[in-house]
């Protein structure tokens, strides 16, 4: 029994063994017929040097340089309106009427008491030339001709309050109001905005406040025309920092004649620096960042290849996807521009003979 037990484990082990000694030079003639895979093909880019005009970026909010909700004064039903949602509108164009038959009947009667009252002062000053009345009811028939001019006065201001009229040019919002409709005291009617001229509001932190002045430049950008560059000028710097923030609110103005920047935008703000200056830049995707900082990839060129180097940048400001290096290149040095992920140091790589992907469209 135990010889039997011996020799069937005896030949397992060859079996086994045997299968595995041919599975091993099957791998071993497999890897030693095996080509290694080319090196990575990888887009590369040219540090350029570049003339910057030094900036201080920020992101505010558009207003109007005059924006209110019209509204009323005095209560009243709407007769008529003559404006159109959307529409411009010039300073003292009528735009609502309210009704107004109950007023001017009172001013009717108003002006009636005031043609008495006027009689009756006519008639004392004749009299008291005469020495036919006394003093006291000359200055009465004068005061109460005064009060009743005064009375015609005020209700032709309450006339003139329900005819509602644009206080300033500008574009006008959505009709908030309806004919026949009655309207309470400050009911909102419809907004006016003057958009001539349109206000940038934004803020910039407190270290920058020597190199703020009012008259300088201001390039503004809006995502509704990521294309169109507008331009402005600083012509407010709040006199206090924000204590909360440590802060300090900055004021724009911008021409606006073709309104296409409308209150409310959200905006991008380049604040530009008089003078210009020299800098070496590179595309923003040939930037990698690490727990260490930031860091590139140096293309090196010799008889053997092309090899990537990894080396550690300082970078400064972008601008239109392009960063500043402030340290760590050199002009005309080759940078891998993409596909930093399948990279590692001193790694042979094939340059593709196409430009970086970020410089394509520039070149087209």
């Amino acid at each position: 029994m135990f010889k039997r037990l011996l020799i069937v484990i005896v030949f397992s082990l060859v079996v086994f063994g045997g299968l595995f000694g041919t599975k091993v030079l099957q791998i071993q003639t497999a890897m030693a017929n095996r080509q290694a895979p080319p090196p990575p093909l990888v887009a590369v880019t040219e540090v350029r040097q570049e003339t910057w005009r030094p900036s201080i970026s920020a992101v505010g909010s558009l207003t109007a340089s005059a924006g209110i909700d019209i509204s009323k004064e005095v209560a009243g039903t709407v007769k008529a309106y003559h404006f159109q949602s959307g529409s411009r509108v010039k300073r003292g164009q009528l735009l609502i009427e309210l009704d107004s038959s109950t007023d001017e009947a009172d001013l009717d009667r108003l002006k009636a008491a005031q043609w008495l009252a006027q009689v009756k002062f006519d008639r004392s000053k004749q009299l008291i030339g005469k020495k036919m009345t006394s003093q006291s009811e000359y200055d009465e028939s004068q005061a109460l001709l005064q009060g009743a001019k005064a009375s015609v006065v005020l209700q032709e201001a309450l006339l003139e309050k329900k005819n509602i009229k644009a206080p300033f040019d500008g574009r006008l919002g959505i009709r908030q109001v309806s004919i026949g409709q009655y309207l309470p005291v400050g009911t909102s009617i419809v907004s006016l905005d003057s958009l001539d001229i349109i206000y940038a509001d934004f803020s910039v932190p407190e270290r920058v406040l020597s190199r703020l002045a009012v008259d300088q430049q201001v390039a503004v950008k809006v995502q509704a025309y990521p294309d169109v560059l507008f331009e402005g000028v600083v012509i407010a710097i709040t006199p206090s920092v924000d204590i909360g923030t440590r802060s300090i609110g900055v004021r724009a103005e911008l021409k606006n004649p073709d309104e296409k920047l409308q209150p409310g935008m959200f905006a991008y703000i380049d604040v530009l620096m008089p003078d210009e200056q020299e800098v070496l830049t590179l595309p923003d995707t040939a930037i990698t960042f690490n727990p260490y900082g930031e860091y590139v990839y140096i293309v090196e060129s010799s008889d053997a290849g092309h090899k990537i180097v990894y080396r550690q940048v300082e970078t400064g400001s972008t601008r239109d996807g392009r960063v500043e290096i402030k340290k760590g290149l050199s002009a005309g040095e080759r940078v891998v521009a993409a596909g930093q992920v399948k990279l590692r140091n001193d790694m042979m790589v094939q340059i593709d003979t196409k430009p970086a992907p970020s410089e394509r469209e520039s070149q087209q």
